[in-house]
């Protein structure tokens, strides 16, 4: 098995939304704002090679929604999926599986493109099988006023039309190198993947601590619907993490991709700063 971080672009969003009840005085040292008060975060996913399979763990904002959509997000830098997958020698049409942790836009968005001669909707990634579970996909296509904004249909619909959508039917083992934890502090069955690497274990955070910076547990997003929930899922996380010298791999953080968390007296923080590719 290999694993490959694959950076798909940066976009900005609100730093306080980012960081909930937070102050400004505070967050603001650990991720700067520019003058609008927005803070610049990335779409980063893991690919993982096992044997014939190439499993992709979500697939950034994509590039379909119109001038208006983009012009919310700032999007920026360098990096785009088709040039990363490219920097380990592989296409998009390698893919066999596309792993959704859940269907906000930043987190799906590149898994339906837009065909602009016929102006359909079709998958990006026409190999694959996208895996979902049936209690998130139900709040992404009947959302409540809350996630509405977030749950958009043109990235959601077109997978099950396609026929390449299935449903991981519960959390727990799901195959041999990988189990699943479901999280509903964010989202509904937002799903925590732990992958067996080795004699360790990479946990994609997704957004349970989209960024090294919100591994403190009061540090939740304006974003989660139920913040309690988030609070306490991301405890037990951690601690599993820090009892199994697990690897936690950030989806959003700017500039940190892992670290190993330590266990202390004062509960569990984060660990050296670094790059998927340094601790594999």
């Amino acid at each position: 098995m290999k694993l490959y971080a694959i950076n798909t672009g940066h976009f900005k969003l609100d730093g306080g939304a980012m960081f909930g009840v937070v102050p400004k005085s505070v967050w603001n040292k650990l991720n700067p704002a520019d003058e609008n008060n927005m803070c610049s975060w990335a779409m980063r996913c893991l690919l993982i090679e096992d044997n014939n399979r190439l499993m992709l763990i979500d697939c950034g904002i994509g590039n379909k929604q119109d001038e208006k959509f983009f012009s919310f997000y700032y999007l920026h830098g360098n990096d785009t999926l088709d040039k990363s997958l490219a920097l380990h020698g592989f296409h998009r049409n390698d893919i066999t599986d596309i792993f959704l942790t859940h269907l906000h836009f930043d987190h799906c968005g590149g898994a339906i493109e837009l065909d602009k001669t016929s102006g359909k909707f079709l998958p990006a990634f026409p190999n694959a099988v996208y895996w979902s579970n049936e209690d998130h996909w139900k709040a992404a296509v009947e959302p409540n006023a809350r996630e509405k904004a977030s749950f958009l249909k043109e990235n959601i619909l077109p997978i099950q039309e396609s026929g390449q959508l299935k449903f991981i039917e519960k959390e727990g083992q799901w195959n041999d190198q990988m189990f699943i934890y479901y999280s509903y502090g964010h989202t509904d069955a937002m799903m925590i993947p732990r992958i067996k690497y080795k004699e360790q274990e990479v946990i994609f955070m997704a957004d349970l601590s989209p960024s090294y910076h919100h591994l403190k547990i009061p540090y939740v997003m304006g974003y989660d619907t139920r913040p309690l929930n988030a609070m306490e899922e991301k405890r037990k996380v951690l601690q599993y993490a820090a009892e199994n010298r697990s690897i936690l791999f950030f989806e959003h953080d700017p500039l940190i991709e892992c670290t190993i968390p330590i266990l202390t007296e004062k509960g569990v923080i984060g660990g050296e700063r670094m790059k998927l590719s340094d601790l594999l």
